[in-house]
C-alpha cells in the first residue's frame, strides 16, 4: 500500500473535504481508512467508484493520518489532481 503517495502538497485530508473535492472532480486518487465509521467511508468510496478513481485502504485510522503528516487520526485522504 503506497501511503507514501500522500507526503506531497497536493494532500487532502479529512472525509468532508475528500468528498468535497470528490464531487469537484479535484481528486486523482483516494485513500480511506478500514477502521473508519462506514457511513462516512461508503458516500466517498461509491463516489470514487462513480468515478472511476484508485482507491487504496489503509490498516487504521491512525496510519493514515501518519501518513498524511498529521497528528491525528483521519478516515479519508486523497491526492489532488496536478
Amino acid at each position: 500500500m503506497p501511503l507514501g503517495d500522500l507526503a506531497t502538497p497536493r494532500c487532502v485530508v479529512g472525509a468532508r473535504q475528500v468528498y468535497k473535492k470528490l464531487l469537484a472532480g479535484e481528486l486523482e486518487k483516494v485513500f480511506l481508512a478500514r477502521d473508519a465509521d462506514p457511513s462516512l467511508v461508503q458516500l466517498i468510496l461509491v463516489e470514487a467508484q462513480r468515478q472511476s478513481l484508485m482507491v487504496e485502504w489503509a490498516d487504521s485510522m491512525k496510519l493514515l493520518g501518519r501518513a498524511c503528516a498529521i497528528q491525528c487520526k483521519t478516515a479519508a485522504a486523497g491526492i489532488r489532481k496536478a
